[in-house]
């Protein structure tokens, strides 16, 4: 009898490994959930299978257990799984650098920047004091403060407090001795303010350089945990990719080895800057392309941002007379550039804002596309256009790589830059958008907040975090929710040419996910800004959980 009872308890064991070994080996089973997979037919499922960082089968939850055997099983307990989010216009390396500076965001006067540059002064005591955020567009008195407090304050140390969209600065006068800049000096692109022949230490776009080109680069441990730091703030909000906007090629090397050491997991897509050291480096190096670097394109610096009157308009601000703002490099040189762009196969990617700006790029790029193409040269911001140039997208498909946030930061006061008939053909998401029938969206941070979803509720709700205005702001140009979330995900990796490793949840594409705690599909829009992510996995692996 007793050995009766172990010859069955044997050929039980026997079955059970057959059974075994007859499925399919995996690494990580994930059910019970509803996957949107964002594929072409934008299809759900409730369960899928991840091996070796990438994909292998999606379906229902009973189906995929009984033909994979996988080392980790995760209960998603009936939660909302979207492709991990791409932002496809940040600044990962400056947000990261950032955070080791004076943070002058949501200031409500200058006398509050200045409360913070102190506290932080007599944190850190020596060297240069930087600092980013403000925006005197949200101040009592919104017009630019001049130094003389820093100078006060600080009359031995150098300042540089750059504005929200980093087209201002203000620098305090031992920093502009530093610079070498004097009253009456002019450039190209740029403007040195001065009052009755005294420097007031404001700073516009290519004036800021001859000042930051002054501070010392970060050395090796600080930018690996200004990285480290960056990223773990990224994937808190579901983000897996981020594009970086304008990198000279140390910092390319620099990220290179930190994801070789395995020391950085965040998938990166580089452009590098417009400087000639970082087309020396092109020629030589070639693109690079990796399973989490991919550097292939240049950023282009067409003109300046709105709320510092810096975009070239093709009529005068409503709010400044005669004066048009300005493009930040001569015409002849975006055609040179573009010319080697093209005959190297690079993409190019302009930063474009005012409607002159925008003319000058598409035109430029009309002369090398010369009608369809898939090149996917892109146009970053595309914020203010005039109506008779939104068909040159079309035409030569020229990518518009949009950041919804700056609808709803901008829309207090750019009617009052434009007018409101220029008005109309700004933030023009929807009119962008049936150019092509596809467009990436971004957030622009540190210029913005990371959320990715205030990305999405301004994309779709058009309004500010209190729900104004309360019918939405220009509403004709508001994206579906469909639209919203291709935009984060498959839309931003196919204007980065990766839409066949990522941006959906497809069979061999990698596992880069998250799991939010709502819907964000369906969820009613005054809660959309209230969904947490649960977790975020990146090629399978998880890189963050909510506690």
């Amino acid at each position: 009898m007793k050995l009766k009872h172990i010859l069955a308890a044997a050929s039980i064991s026997l079955l059970l490994m057959a059974c075994s070994s007859s499925k399919q080996q995996a690494d990580l089973l994930v059910y019970n959930a509803t996957i949107y997979t964002v594929d072409s037919a934008f299809s759900t499922a409730e369960a899928m299978v991840i091996k070796d960082g990438k994909i292998i089968a999606l379906g229902q939850s009973a189906d995929l257990e009984k033909e994979f055997e996988a080392k980790e099983k995760l209960d998603a307990q009936g939660k909302f799984i979207y492709p991990g989010f791409i932002d496809a216009h940040a600044h990962f390396v400056g947000y990261g650098m950032s955070l080791q500076r004076v943070d002058l965001t949501g200031t409500s006067s200058w006398e509050e920047c200045i409360e913070r540059v102190k506290a932080f002064a007599n944190e850190n005591k020596e060297g240069w004091i930087t600092g980013r955020g403000w925006d005197q567009n949200d101040w009592d008195m919104k017009e630019f403060p001049n130094n003389e407090a820093l100078d006060t304050l600080f009359p031995g140390r150098p300042v540089l407090l750059t504005r929200i969209d980093g087209h201002a600065a203000i620098a305090n006068t031992k920093a502009l001795e530093l610079a070498g800049i004097k009253a009456g000096d002019t450039l190209t692109g740029g403007e040195i303010e001065e009052m009755e022949g005294t420097l007031t230490g404001i700073l516009i776009d290519n004036a800021i350089d001859l000042v930051s080109s002054k501070i010392p680069d970060a050395n090796e441990e600080q930018f690996r945990k200004a990285l480290q730091a960056a990223e773990q703030n990224c994937f808190a909000m579901g983000l897996t990719t981020i594009d970086d906007c304008g990198l000279g090629y140390v910092s390319v090397d620099r990220i290179k080895e930190l994801q070789t050491k395995g020391d950085l997991k965040m998938r990166l897509y580089v452009m590098l800057s417009d400087e000639k050291a970082n087309y020396d480096y092109a020629l030589k190096n070639g693109m690079i392309k990796t399973d989490r670097l991919n550097v292939r394109s240049f950023k282009v610096y067409g003109d300046g941002a709105l709320g510092s009157r810096g975009a070239c308009l093709l009529e005068p601000y409503s709010d400044k007379a005669g004066h048009y703002g300005f493009l930040l490099s001569k015409p002849e040189h975006f055609d040179s550039v573009a010319n080697w762009i093209y005959n190297n196969r690079w993409q190019m990617c302009t930063h474009a804002i005012g409607d002159s700006g925008n003319r000058t790029i598409l035109n430029t790029y009309a002369r090398y596309l010369k009608g369809k193409n898939d090149l996917r040269w892109r146009i970053e911001h595309a914020q203010v256009v005039d109506q008779n140039d939104f068909d040159l997208f079309g035409n030569y498909s020229i990518i518009p790589s949009i950041q919804p946030t700056h609808a709803t930061s901008d829309m207090y006061w750019a009617g009052k830059r434009l007018g409101e008939e220029r008005e109309k053909g700004a933030y023009a998401y929807k009119q962008l958008l049936q150019q092509n029938g596809w467009l990436p969206l971004g957030t622009d941070f540190p210029v913005e907040d990371i959320s990715t979803f205030k990305t999405f509720y301004a994309a779709v709700v058009r309004k500010d975090i209190k729900g104004w205005p309360a019918a939405g702001y220009q509403m004709e140009n508001a994206l579906s929710r469909e639209e919203a979330l291709r935009g984060m995900t498959i839309w931003a990796a196919r204007s980065n040419f990766e839409e066949n490793e990522k941006g959906s949840l497809e069979k061999g594409k990698f596992a880069d996910f998250v799991i939010l705690d709502a819907d964000i599909l369906k969820e009613a829009p005054e809660k959309l800004l209230s969904i947490k992510v649960l977790k975020t996995f990146v090629g399978g692996e998880k890189v963050f959980e909510r506690k």
